[in-house]
């Protein structure tokens, strides 16, 4: 009973992806109806379906427990991260509402592999045993490979896609091969067997094949985090998706990645802290390096968020080092902030079109902001509110979530690279506000016309800016909220 108590999200939601599939099938092929497109009604019906599985997930009572057979786990951590990436996957939602009606994704068959996608990412954060951790990373990394080439009229697209799956073969065959040789080594796949027989090992103890084996498993979840050096296909795969799905791959991937990471690094092989966190310390440095100094090389607004989102990676990254309860929070804590930002940041770039020549463009490069504020002044202060946060301009929200982070990290004496990363944080300043320079004080030579922004997209915009400006006044909430999903955690 209690196996299906802990996945009933999951169930309602495989449910009604099953209705849908029927329901797409029959309708869009119907003759007598004149083949009718499906996209606005399938995309109000996966809104319905969210709502209701989050209304599920929040009604439910937060149990600690193991269940199928060991292979998940249920705690304080799994309910709130479900909760987050059900609402996140709402917010992309909205949107995303105009765009795929506008640029004709007129495939019903994308809001299927969208709900299926947050079906992985809820399994992956409950994930148990490295069989599991295998299972539901290759089911949410295929469904993603045919996300980024969604769009088959574009070449730019279907090249994304074959990049995504060339170079996730590797990490998948890394993650693969590092849990075989883990469990060659010690015949246990469970994470909680596994931290039980390395718990007090130390020294000459710990076997060299046994560590190769965490690295290469380790090493494949830093490119599913697109965690500098393994990065180099995040820049490629976003700029060539349609800017709907680089939004849910920038913004949802990230949060159940991580969550799995906290399970691994902090719980199962916690024991092996002294050689995990020289790994995330270069990670964490190789981030924010490339993330910070590869942006100032971007004209594009798809390539330049790709390598912002980098550089936030090394921060998450960072706030890793201490392995204890002050690490998780602050992880948590700026996930969140990077949820809100990241949402207002792509509320404004998937929705603001252009007119010029009876025909609309879309945002695609930097310049195109020029004189924004002589257009648009609102929409000028929302992406100046929004940029300030990312860059980590006091008093907006982005300032607390690198600051939480850097305590976490002085915690631990990590002084060098707590340095390093304020100084990249300054310099990464001139990029976001050479953005605000252009938006405020540049000349314009061609006046542009822009279209009215969707009602939803609009709203996405408005809890964003919200949230960056007065998320101060709620930091105790978001504080509980962290601390609840830490205690599984504590040692």
């Amino acid at each position: 009973m209690y196996n299906f108590y802990s996945i009933l999200p999951e169930i309602y939601i495989l449910c009604n992806i099953c209705i849908l599939l029927m329901y797409g099938v029959f309708f869009s092929t119907f003759p007598s109806l004149g083949y009718p497109l499906l996209n606005k009604n399938f995309n109000l019906l996966v809104l319905q379906i969210l709502i209701f599985s989050f209304l599920l997930a929040f009604s439910q009572t937060p149990l600690n427990l193991l269940n199928w057979n060991n292979l998940l786990i249920s705690d304080f951590f799994t309910y709130y991260a479900k909760l987050i990436i059900i609402l996140a996957t709402i917010g992309w939602l909205l949107l995303s509402f105009g765009y795929s009606i506008k640029e004709k994704l007129n495939y019903f068959e994308f809001w299927i592999l969208v709900l299926l996608a947050v079906v992985a990412m809820l399994f992956i954060t409950q994930a148990y045993d490295l069989l599991t951790i295998y299972l539901t990373i290759e089911f949410q990394s295929l469904i993603f490979y045919i996300l980024a080439s969604i769009k088959r009229t574009s070449e730019f697209s279907t090249e994304a896609g074959l990049k995504y799956f060339i170079l996730g073969a590797f990490a998948s065959a890394f993650l693969l091969f590092g849990s075989s040789i883990v469990y060659g080594l010690t015949g246990l796949t469970n994470l909680s067997d596994l931290s039980k027989l390395f718990l007090g090992l130390i020294g000459n103890e710990i076997s060299f094949n046994l560590i190769i084996g965490f690295i290469f498993i380790l090493v494949a979840l830093l490119f599913k985090l697109s965690a500098a050096p393994f990065h180099v296909w995040s820049p490629d795969v976003y700029e060539g998706a349609p800017i709907s799905v680089t939004a849910f791959f920038s913004i949802l991937p990230k949060l159940a990645i991580l969550g799995l990471l906290f399970r691994f690094l902090l719980f199962t092989f916690y024991d092996f802290i002294s050689y995990w966190q020289s790994i995330i310390l270069i990670a964490a440095f190789l981030s924010i390096l490339i993330g910070t100094f590869g942006a100032f090389a971007q004209t594009k607004w798809k390539r330049f968020l790709a390598y912002s989102s980098i550089n936030h990676i090394g921060f998450f990254l960072l706030a890793l080092l201490s392995g204890d309860l002050n690490s998780i929070s602050s992880v948590i804590f700026y996930g969140i902030i990077y949820i809100i930002t990241m949402s207002g940041i792509f509320a404004f770039t998937v929705n603001v079109n252009f007119y010029a020549y009876s025909k609309t463009y879309q945002l695609r490069y930097l310049s195109n902001i020029k004189g924004l504020a002589k257009t648009d002044p609102f929409l000028a202060f929302a992406l100046t509110i929004i940029l300030f946060s990312m860059a980590g301009i006091p008093p907006m929200a982005g300032f607390f979530a690198k600051l939480f982070v850097l305590l976490a990290a002085v915690q631990v004496d990590a002084f060098g690279i707590s340095i390093f990363a304020v100084i990249m944080s300054c310099i990464a300043c001139f990029y976001y506000i050479r953005l605000i320079k252009n938006i405020y004080f540049d000349s314009v030579i061609n006046w542009k016309v822009m279209e009215p922004m969707h009602k939803m997209s609009s709203l996405i915009l408005g809890l964003s800016l919200i949230g960056i400006l007065f998320l101060f006044i709620d930091v105790e909430m978001v504080s509980i909220i962290t601390l609840l999903m830490s205690i599984p955690f504590l040692h």
